[in-house]
């Protein structure tokens, strides 16, 4: 027998483990149920993902999705009809086939889970060597599978205390981070036994998510014989309304783009801000990004590079949108060359640089 650490350091009564991960208390009655040995939790959250492109799992996703207060705010009287009479009886068709078009066929499922699935792998070794197993690392979709739910639920079955919730936008938005996190405290509140919680602020301007931004665009750079004449930042976009309701998103995504140009070197007309995925109506964040490549290249910018600072996984936002519907947007303006940069996704920097934020985000809950 193994036995656990002392009630002092864990916080739990002493146990006696007979199978790793969990025991019995060593001086209870032998009905009392196994209790797991204490661990720590790291929970990475993104936007979410339909489980196919079919009609329904399409329509399933898009509902969560856009019933959403934090993204879609109207009264409910006014959105919901809309929502389930028109919009969802004939976007379900559209979005599947833009998903069908960057499906990843081999694993049947979309880029954003097979990013994320390699993400948190990488995290979790890269906290293993830190911190050994007490730290235990997952991740969850804030709409679509795996739920926030079920992974809180998993996490405070296999003994953690504490989980430290880690919504992977570099960038604040009320439609984007603060979602996630109300996800995240709904499903502390089913809890009978509630762990601590912490959650990581924005990375928007850390000095490693911004190397590692940086050396993304040198690398694709380098690989050219012709140079981009601009770099255009685009940023997932947003009402304007949000902006003069005191979201701090545009002011963070500017300042990402001013550190990223100040890290290259490059003039303020070399990299240029831009906004994407307008949706409705209602005045978003401008420039749009579809419209302002067209701009450019009447301008007579014939070689242009993208990159999406504000996702940290490639998706349907950059895979789809970017790099197809932007690019025919420029190409058909006159543009002759149009370069999409990656995301970070599952790059060595990139993971280092998430380690270093959440090494940061758990002083005083480990050793180290």
């Amino acid at each position: 027998m193994l036995e656990a650490q002392p009630e002092t350091q864990t916080g739990r009564c002493p146990v006696r483990l007979d199978r790793p991960g969990a025991g019995r208390l060593e001086h209870a009655s032998p009905d009392h149920p196994p209790v797991p040995q204490a661990k720590i939790g790291v929970l990475l959250a993104n936007l979410g993902t339909p489980d196919n492109y079919d009609y329904w799992s399409m329509r399933r996703y898009l509902n969560e999705f856009l019933s959403d207060k934090r993204v879609i705010d109207y009264p409910a009287w006014k959105w919901q009809p809309l929502l389930q009479l028109i919009i969802l009886t004939k976007r379900p068709f559209t979005s599947g086939a833009n998903y069908k078009s960057i499906w990843n066929h081999d694993k049947g499922e979309s880029p954003l889970m097979t990013i994320t699935k390699d993400q948190t792998a990488k995290l979790a070794e890269a906290m293993a060597t830190r911190f050994g197993e007490g730290v235990m690392v997952d991740f969850c979709m804030r709409y679509g599978n795996p739920s926030t739910q079920s992974k809180v639920d998993e996490m405070v079955a296999a003994g953690c205390e504490k989980i430290l919730f880690f919504p992977l936008y570099p960038q604040y938005a009320g439609a984007t981070s603060a979602t996630a996190c109300d996800q995240f405290f709904r499903a502390l509140m089913t809890q009978k036994w509630q762990p601590a919680a912490r959650t990581v602020a924005p990375y928007f301007d850390h000095p490693a998510y911004i190397r590692a931004l940086a050396d993304s665009v040198r690398r694709t750079y380098d690989a050219m014989e012709e140079k981009p004449e601009v770099l255009v930042t685009s940023y997932h976009g947003m009402p304007k309304r949000y902006l003069m309701e005191g979201d701090p998103y545009h002011c963070q995504c500017q300042k990402t783009t001013r550190l990223l140009r100040e890290e290259l070197g490059w003039g303020k007309d070399v990299v240029q801000t831009s906004f994407q995925s307008v949706f409705g109506r209602e005045e978003w964040l401008r420039p749009y990004t579809v419209e302002h490549v067209a701009d450019l290249a009447r301008q007579g910018v014939k070689r242009l590079a993208v990159v999406a600072p504000a996702f940290s996984a490639d998706c349907i936002e950059t895979l789809e949108e970017i790099n197809e519907e932007i690019r025919e947007s420029f190409e058909e303006a006159g543009g002759e060359k149009f370069t999409y940069i990656p995301c970070l996704n599952d790059e060595a920097d990139h993971i280092e640089a998430l380690a270093a934020v959440i090494e940061a985000n758990l002083a005083g809950w480990t050793a180290r």
